[in-house]
């Protein structure tokens, strides 16, 4: 009998386990339909980095224009051009262009392009907790590598139920460091040029152009 009783809970539990992923799952495509909806997106976002043990507490503010898989990003003083194929970022500090190819194999990383839709693979997913942000009602969901040798712990991705647009992004690695990316503004379809997503080099003349294989 009381093992019937031990299996019973255990059979409850995953049933709402299931039940809470498939719960955040749904609402992750919902996200992921409204993004795919528009022709283009920008965002004005904070960025946060902070590592407590490393001494490390940096803040800064940036912006991305994302369409398709193109994006024009800057931050921190530099500038990330990507066309679909080439990365070029430009650094005017150090007077500076590196071309690249984007690694995009590596689902580690979260490029901008990325940024609304990184979760689809690689994760399991929990409903987490709601917060009350200026009237708005902020839905978390957890997300937790599947790969174990992941250097993220997890990814708190913070959804504003009404819109359906992401709030900010909270991933904290194995290493203590976390970083926090909040959206503080969020426009679509905006009138922009046909060439914003091409690198011009006669902008940057004397520019030390480093070409990575």
């Amino acid at each position: 009998m009381k093992k019937l009783f031990v299996l019973a809970i255990v059979l409850l539990s995953f049933s709402t386990y299931a039940q809470d992923a498939e719960k955040a799952k749904t609402l992750l495509n919902e996200v992921n339909a409204k993004v795919k909806g528009y022709n283009n997106i920008s965002i004005d976002f904070k960025y946060v980095l902070r590592n407590t043990s490393e001494n490390i507490n940096q803040e800064t503010r940036g912006d991305v224009i994302i369409e398709g898989e193109k994006y024009l990003l800057n931050i921190l003083g530099v500038t990330r051009i990507y066309d679909g194929k080439t990365l070029y970022t430009i650094s005017p500090e150090d007077e500076e262009v590196t071309i690249s190819k984007n690694n995009t194999e590596d689902e580690n990383t979260i490029t901008p392009s990325k940024m609304l839709s990184f979760y689809q693979n690689g994760y399991n997913y929990a409903m987490d907790i709601v917060q009350n942000v200026s009237g708005r009602k902020i839905q978390y969901v957890k997300l937790t590598p599947i790969d174990s040798n992941s250097e993220i712990k997890q990814v708190l991705l913070g959804i504003d139920a009404q819109t359906k647009h992401i709030y900010n992004l909270i991933e904290i690695g194995k290493n203590g460091t976390q970083t926090t990316l909040t959206v503080n503004s969020f426009k679509t379809n905006e009138p922009i040029s046909k060439t914003l997503f091409t690198f011009d080099a006669n902008k940057y003349k004397g520019y030390y152009i480093n070409k990575l294989d």
